[in-house]
């Protein structure tokens, strides 16, 4: 019997009444009344019931007595108007009477159950991973984050952007993460590296005349993971030539609202604000702020310096935030706990009519004053070095709002950072490091402090676009000029044989002749992730890594054949918990040379 669907599930509705139709899926469930027979069958656009009567052969209501969940099916049949109808999915007004039906393909007994509700550990559902794909919900996601791909690529071309391709296989120069190194068999004793950013070859795009591109690129950091990152990802990237700052925000926050309105229905306002690095930090203590609530900080170190309190006396940053009495003490006492996980000492509070340090201070109306407090309110401080202090009231601010119920998660708030520094010290090491990277132009106005080598002052003419509290995409406009790029790796201390080994290829382009340029990089995972309103990116990738970056439905990363380590001229070396580091260079010789 079997032959071409002629409709998807989800698209039996009452217009198609009357109609013979086949319909190809897997059984969600099948319920049996003696001289009823109901399997409800579902595809990628939903589930749709069909009914099995005495009008069907014997062999065929036999075949439907025995399907089982998860068996893919193919039923041909004509679609009624349903006598009790299903509200609760758009198929619920009509059913298909079954005359034929098909196995196509019989199922076991899944480890779970394909329901957007079940309960089953993460780990097994990524162990089943084409299982997990079946729920309502991750398709969802899925066919949600095609038509982000499809919106993003359309716009870009309407606005005349290329498409064009960089390399995969590429030069490893290690900025930030570590890379992923592939060993070549041509060239013994040689590596590619896996891409963390096509950053360099787009930037020699802009030098070969390409003046607008874009791409959606896999790109790889073997970093430490969190719930919003990945090993692999895919990051919409973009570069313009002739260009300035308010150019390239422009364009791109055209393409987030023009994305958010053909995919969600849902406009943005623009032009998106923008605040600076430095308001951010101060006003929301992260330079990713969620700006969908208020609790701003409240910088109290003034009002404090004398107020008969130590602690706040010797601090040399305190700060609050201002929110509803809304916490018994018990709660006040978790939130302590939460931000000392975060690693400041303590957590001080007022109330109006109780408090942990007013007994200490002869007058409160300065720092009620300052920190705007009213009655009914709860005041929560932090007193401890500014960049602790500051990104700790930054996460308690988030804390108190989840906990409050003040996040309206329907609402989408952008804004831009801009002014980021463009040099961070590394605290191991007490050098300068580029914040972005050293590709990042310094603002026009404080090109004389980057050539009086004042790095702690320079600012970049760099942006991130946020969004409800998550990094969607950073950027910068570049420099083109090889002099301050030459005096960019310097300061960096990267020496002259460093830059021939690591860019000479970036540095031999720019003496040809490139334009003014800058450009942009979206993490698509996160922007769908948004969209999709979950906080977990695993849920928008079709198949996700663990937090250890592993791929457990396939058993990834593996071991992988002698032979094809003998290819690579390459050998494996056991390592014995605490005795690899003791091991002195000639013994790694001989366990290199040997054969193990």
């Amino acid at each position: 019997m079997y032959s071409k669907r002629t409709h998807y599930c989800g698209e039996v509705l009452p217009a198609t009444s009357g109609e013979e139709i086949i319909v190809c899926g897997w059984v969600q469930r099948q319920r049996d009344l003696g001289s009823l027979i109901f399997v409800d069958l579902r595809d990628r656009t939903g589930i749709v019931q069909c009914v099995f009567d005495d009008t069907v052969s014997k062999d065929i209501f036999e075949t439907a007595f025995g399907v089982r969940a998860e068996t893919v099916l193919c039923i041909k049949g004509t679609v009624r108007m349903r006598s009790n109808p299903n509200p609760n999915i758009p198929t619920g007004l009509v059913e298909i009477l079954a005359s034929d039906l098909q196995m196509l393909s019989r199922a076991q007994t899944p480890p779970f159950e394909i329901e957007d509700d079940t309960r089953v550990a993460e780990l097994t559902r990524l162990e089943y991973r084409y299982l997990d794909l079946r729920r309502p919900s991750l398709q969802h996601n899925i066919i949600l984050r095609h038509k982000v791909m499809q919106a993003v690529r359309r716009f870009y071309d309407v606005n005349g952007f290329l498409e064009i391709e960089t390399p995969i296989l590429t030069k490893s120069t290690p900025e930030g993460a570590r890379d992923y190194l592939v060993p070549s068999r041509l060239h013994d004793g040689k590596f590619y590296a896996l891409p963390q950013s096509p950053q360099q070859y787009k930037q020699l795009l802009m030098a070969s005349g390409f003046d607008r591109y874009f791409q959606l690129a896999r790109c790889m950091r073997d970093e430490d993971l969190r719930a919003d990152r990945q090993p692999e990802f895919t990051q919409i990237d973009v570069e313009m030539s002739f260009v300035d700052i308010d150019d390239v925000l422009e364009i791109n926050e055209r393409m987030m609202a023009s994305v958010f309105k053909e995919v969600l229905n849902a406009d943005i306002p623009l032009p998106m604000p923008r605040l600076p690095y430095r308001e951010a930090i101060e006003r929301f203590g992260s330079d990713k702020p969620d700006l969908r609530f208020g609790l701003e900080l409240k910088d109290l170190t003034a009002v404090t310096r004398n107020c008969g309190f130590k602690v706040f006396e010797d601090a040399a940053y305190v700060g609050g935030i201002v929110v509803p009495d809304k916490f018994a003490r018990k709660e006040i006492d978790k939130l302590t706990e939460f931000v000392k996980g975060l690693g400041v000492k303590g957590l001080a509070w007022h109330k109006t009519e109780t408090s942990a340090f007013a007994k200490f201070i002869g007058d409160m109306e300065p720092i009620t004053d300052a920190a705007g407090f009213n009655d009914g309110d709860l005041l929560l401080i932090i007193a401890d070095k500014p960049a602790l202090a500051r990104p700790t009231l930054g996460a308690l601010r988030l804390e108190c709002a989840k906990r409050l119920a003040m996040i309206d998660n329907s609402v989408f708030s952008f804004t831009w950072i801009t002014e980021f520094p463009l040099f961070e010290l590394d605290e191991e090491s007490g050098q300068y490091i580029a914040q972005h990277h050293p590709f990042t132009s310094p603002m026009t106005e404080d090109i004389p402090l980057f050539e009086k080598g004042e790095l702690g002052k320079c600012r970049a003419r760099a942006y991130d676009m946020v969004l409800n509290g998550y990094e969607l995409c950073s950027g910068s406009i570049r420099i083109h000029d090889s002099a301050i790029q030459t005096q960019m790796f310097e300061l960096l201390g990267i020496s002259k044989e460093e830059i021939d080994s690591r860019f000479g290829h970036m540095v031999k382009a720019f003496k040809y002749g490139v334009p003014p340029h800058g450009g942009i990089g979206f993490g698509l995972d996160r922007i769908v992730m948004v969209m999709a309103g979950t906080d977990n990116i695993r849920d928008v990738i079709a198949f996700p890594k663990t937090q250890t970056a592993v791929e457990v439905m396939m058993d990834s990363p593996s071991t992988v054949d002698k032979n094809q380590l003998d290819e690579l001229k390459l050998k494996h070396i056991h390592r014995t918990l605490g005795q690899v580091d003791k091991l002195t260079l000639e013994e790694v010789d001989r366990l290199v040379t040997e054969d193990l």
